[in-house]
């Protein structure tokens, strides 16, 4: 059995809860200075998905934290000047250039695998490889097609090509273009400074250890794990010599780790009432966000619509430091932002929620705000008098 260290310090739930908020860039002045970026560096990882219903996955995360920075401002942050890369994270995410060399314990996984879910044909991948050095960047498409049929995973040869050059670190994806990977050469894609894969298991480890422990600010072994999907025992082999100090935290019950910088200043201030991506870091984690905040989060999106109990796409509402509701988000023609459901945690979220509704309407050029359900009928009236005390404030 392992022996645990004696904890470095006792935080409360509450001095958890507000450390967590400071590391995920919710408490205090948003760093406006360094925009897009600093929010990708701050977080280590910024989650991509397919769905968009308010705007993208990856334009909502540093939208909640610095408001209403313009949708080709982020995609220009992330992907200009081979500042990030998109590779597999915590699922699919864009990662600062920086951290590539502490990915290749994961390239060196994938190469050693000896099994695909796809064949690939003799050739495909050496062609592929020759056609981007040639004529790349290439969107698999440009490179001869992604699907062979138009079942979603029966992809072409060409697409099992660079998708496994990509896994292998020889090819990257420099960004998305209308959903698209686009794909380059590493060689040309990453600085020379940074393409190397000389870094053995243990020092990628821990350096990423280290950046989950940052991000989080405060975390259980399974939170750390978690943030860039590491194995439990490859947490526990680094986590000694990560930099983390081990605390304990009121009603976690179990071991946890904190960044000594997030403890060595008590995080202060408040932040806006926002919307939330359901893949935003700070709450991606069920189990942390139920650990956190009490609350329970669930995407329905693959939920049976009749099973549905918040909504198709139910993006929690954050609010001084707490998590007070749910909206279920939609974007209709002449610039109507739809609440297809609400769900609020009592009459104190009203304010709250109805700021969060209309400042996203402004940040996605939405005129006004309609309300269609609310989980307890005796909060609609309330709530629609301040959705229209916010609209008009907003044109003031």
């Amino acid at each position: 059995m392992t022996t645990l260290p004696r904890p470095a310090a006792a935080l409360s739930a509450d001095e958890a809860r507000r450390i967590a908020l400071k590391a995920q860039g919710f408490l205090g002045a948003p760093d406006r200075r360094s925009g897009v970026r600093g929010v990708l560096r701050h977080l280590g990882a910024v989650q991509l998905d397919t769905i968009s219903v308010l705007a993208r996955s990856h334009e909502l995360i540093p939208y909640a934290r610095l408001g209403r920075v313009g949708r080709r401002t982020v995609e220009a942050a992330y992907w200009q000047d081979a500042h990030a890369f998109e590779y597999w994270s915590h699922a699919a995410c864009i990662l600062p250039i920086e951290e590539w060399p502490h990915f290749a314990f994961r390239r060196r996984a994938y190469r050693g695998r000896p099994h695909w879910n796809h064949d690939l044909p003799d050739g495909v991948y050496d062609q592929v490889v020759k056609q981007l050095r040639d004529e790349g960047p290439l969107t698999a498409t440009e490179l001869g097609g992604a699907k062979r049929t138009s079942e979603w995973w029966d992809w072409s040869g060409t697409k099992v090509a660079v998708e496994r050059a990509l896994m292998y670190g020889e090819v990257v994806c420099v960004e998305r273009r209308g959903w698209k990977r686009v794909y380059d050469l590493a060689e040309r894609a990453v600085p020379s400074a940074l393409l190397h894969d000389e870094l053995d298991d243990a020092e990628c480890l821990r350096r990423l250890v280290r950046l989950a422990g940052q991000s989080l600010g405060v975390g259980t072994r399974a939170d750390i794990a978690d943030y860039h999907r590491l194995k439990g025992e490859q947490v526990d082999a680094v986590i000694a010599d990560s930099g983390l100090v081990p605390v304990e935290v009121e009603g976690w019950g179990k071991p946890a780790w904190a960044d000594p910088a997030a403890l060595a200043t008590p995080p202060r201030g408040r932040h806006r009432a926002t919307l939330l991506s359901p893949f935003d870091s700070l709450i991606w984690d069920r189990a942390r966000t139920e650990r956190i905040f009490g609350f329970t989060h669930r995407l329905e999106a693959y939920v049976p619509k009749p099973k549905r109990v918040h909504g198709y796409y139910a993006m929690p509402v954050l609010a001084g430091g707490r998590l007070v509701g749910r909206v279920d988000p939609a974007r209709e023609a002449g610039g109507i932002l739809v609440a297809r459901q609400v769900t609020l945690d009592g009459p104190k979220a009203v304010p709250a929620v109805a700021e969060a509704l209309v400042e996203a309407a402004s940040w996605v050029d939405c005129m006004t705000v309609r309300v269609e359900r609310v989980d307890a009928p005796e909060l609609r009236e309330p709530l629609l008098k301040e959705v229209t005390r916010a609209l008009i404030a907003a044109l003031r």
